[in-house]
Protein backbone atom coordinates (compact mmCIF):
# COMPACT_ATOMS: atom_id res chain seq x y z
CA UNK A 1 0.00 0.00 0.00
CA UNK A 2 1.04 3.59 -1.35
CA UNK A 3 1.80 5.99 2.02
CA UNK A 4 3.69 8.95 0.41
CA UNK A 5 4.96 9.96 -2.64
CA UNK A 6 7.54 13.37 -2.11
CA UNK A 7 8.83 15.29 -4.03
CA UNK A 8 12.15 17.64 -3.79
CA UNK A 9 11.57 21.35 -4.44
CA UNK A 10 13.19 21.34 -8.27
CA UNK A 11 10.97 18.35 -9.09
CA UNK A 12 13.90 16.25 -10.26
CA UNK A 13 14.17 14.01 -7.06
CA UNK A 14 10.66 11.72 -5.78
CA UNK A 15 10.51 9.69 -2.79
CA UNK A 16 7.86 6.91 -2.35
CA UNK A 17 7.31 5.41 1.02
CA UNK A 18 5.15 2.22 0.89
CA UNK A 19 3.93 -0.63 3.38
CA UNK A 20 5.16 -4.16 2.21
CA UNK A 21 3.17 -5.71 5.12
CA UNK A 22 5.82 -6.34 7.14
CA UNK A 23 7.56 -2.29 7.47
CA UNK A 24 7.56 0.57 5.74
CA UNK A 25 9.81 0.56 2.62
CA UNK A 26 11.45 3.76 1.07
CA UNK A 27 12.10 4.30 -2.62
CA UNK A 28 14.17 7.12 -4.50
CA UNK A 29 14.79 8.31 -7.98
CA UNK A 30 16.79 11.10 -9.37
CA UNK A 31 15.60 12.35 -12.89
CA UNK A 32 19.41 13.00 -15.11
CA UNK A 33 17.62 15.05 -17.04
CA UNK A 34 14.14 16.63 -17.17
CA UNK A 35 11.64 16.82 -14.53
CA UNK A 36 8.80 14.71 -12.89
CA UNK A 37 5.60 15.80 -13.85
CA UNK A 38 3.29 16.34 -10.84
CA UNK A 39 -0.55 17.11 -11.12
CA UNK A 40 -1.63 20.08 -9.89
CA UNK A 41 -2.30 19.88 -5.51
CA UNK A 42 -5.82 20.07 -3.90
CA UNK A 43 -5.65 20.99 -0.71
CA UNK A 44 -1.68 20.80 -0.33
CA UNK A 45 -2.05 16.68 -1.28
CA UNK A 46 -1.68 15.32 -4.90
CA UNK A 47 -3.98 12.29 -6.01
CA UNK A 48 -2.43 10.27 -8.99
CA UNK A 49 -3.39 6.42 -10.13
CA UNK A 50 -1.06 3.77 -10.21
CA UNK A 51 -0.73 4.23 -14.59
CA UNK A 52 0.47 7.92 -13.67
CA UNK A 53 2.79 7.00 -10.83
CA UNK A 54 3.85 4.14 -13.68
CA UNK A 55 4.71 7.07 -16.21
CA UNK A 56 6.57 9.54 -13.98
CA UNK A 57 9.04 6.70 -12.45
CA UNK A 58 9.66 6.18 -16.41
CA UNK A 59 9.74 10.12 -16.85
CA UNK A 60 7.04 10.45 -19.14
CA UNK A 61 4.87 12.66 -19.24
CA UNK A 62 1.47 11.27 -18.16
CA UNK A 63 -0.57 14.14 -19.52
CA UNK A 64 -0.01 13.35 -22.90
CA UNK A 65 2.61 9.80 -23.75
CA UNK A 66 3.30 9.43 -26.87
CA UNK A 67 3.72 6.07 -28.62
CA UNK A 68 7.16 4.62 -28.92
CA UNK A 69 8.52 3.23 -31.75
CA UNK A 70 7.63 -0.51 -32.43
CA UNK A 71 9.16 -2.55 -35.44
CA UNK A 72 6.79 -3.93 -37.41
CA UNK A 73 10.08 -6.73 -38.48
CA UNK A 74 12.89 -7.89 -35.60
CA UNK A 75 15.48 -9.37 -37.20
Amino acid sequence: MLEACLRHGRSDLVKIIWHDGQGACLFSKRLERGRFIWPAAADGAVTISPAQLGYMLEGIDWRAPQKTYRPEIAG
